[in-house]
């Protein structure tokens, strides 16, 4: 877990954020009806954002695994997108309780944040997803349908929960983490996969093929798509309107921009395959 985080921080996070205040405004402003839920599991309760569509009809249930940065407004402004195209979202904040007051990801911060979780216990990571899918299908508005995502730390989590997971999940949608390089990390493997990666992210982009080895070998559906002009963290980045300073940045931006359009554009067509 500690060399994954490690990961992360040597890349530079050239697009790193320290406040996402150009995302409050989606929620503040959202129609559709957004609340805090504490999933509980054992002797632990996960603080979990969750953002309802306004429909008519049960939906399918999206849980949304945050970045290095933890419950981010950016990750809750994801929940309300997801919403707002008719899914019913849910972001575990994975941090729950590990805050200096006991709290979590708001109280720690976005730098404190990427510092506190790589003393995540990998078992609690799952056992906190897995209470998280126990509970959306029992929410009244389920379709009975339940599909996992995560961005960057939370893509290689998504990739391991298809591993761990003990429920049905009906697809894994990891952008721009790394994938499994062992036998052990696809040993219990659950699909489809489809993932969703930034052409400027060698790192983790090398772990691509023989996690494309090992699941075929399992039989399993592992399709992804690599946005050549994008960076690692493009959804977040591709939509942040912060003025770039220099002709570099203002191309990477582009770049970002053009990543996030597409591969929204084809998660949005695999979940109405869902």
């Amino acid at each position: 877990m500690r060399s994954l985080i490690a990961g992360f921080l040597i890349c530079g996070w050239a697009i790193a954020l320290h406040a996402q205040d150009w995302a409050k405004p989606r929620l503040e402003n959202s129609p559709r009806h957004l609340e805090w839920a504490k999933v509980n599991h054992g002797d632990r309760s996960v603080d979990c954002f969750v953002a309802f569509p306004e429909s008519k009809n049960k939906t399918t249930v999206v849980i949304v695994i945050h970045e290095i940065f933890g419950l981010s407004d950016w990750v809750r402004s994801m929940t309300d997108e997801l919403a707002e195209q008719g899914y019913i979202a849910i972001a575990p904040d994975l941090l729950t309780g590990m805050g200096p007051g006991g709290i979590g990801s708001k109280e720690l911060g976005n730098d404190k944040a990427r510092g506190v979780i790589g003393s995540l216990k990998p078992d609690q990571i799952t056992a906190d997803l897995n209470a998280c899918v126990e509970y959306a299908r029992k929410l009244d508005a389920c379709n009975g349908k339940v599909v996992v995502c995560g961005f960057c730390w939370g893509g290689s989590q998504t990739f391991r929960f298809a591993n761990n997971t003990r429920h049905k999940v009906d697809a894994f949608f990891p952008f721009y983490g790394g994938g499994p390089t062992t036998v052990d990390g696809v040993a219990n493997a659950k699909g489809p996969i489809y993932g969703f990666f930034a052409g400027n992210d060698a790192r983790v982009n090398s772990t691509l093929d023989k996690a494309s080895e090992l699941y075929k070998a399992k039989n399993l559906t592992f399709e992804y798509v690599t946005y050549e002009e994008g960076g690692h963290g493009f959804m977040r980045a591709g939509e942040d309107p912060t003025p770039a300073k220099d002709d570099k940045r203002k191309a990477a931006q582009e770049g970002n921009k053009k990543a996030r359009a597409e591969a929204w554009k084809r998660w949005l067509e695999l979940l109405k395959k869902v």
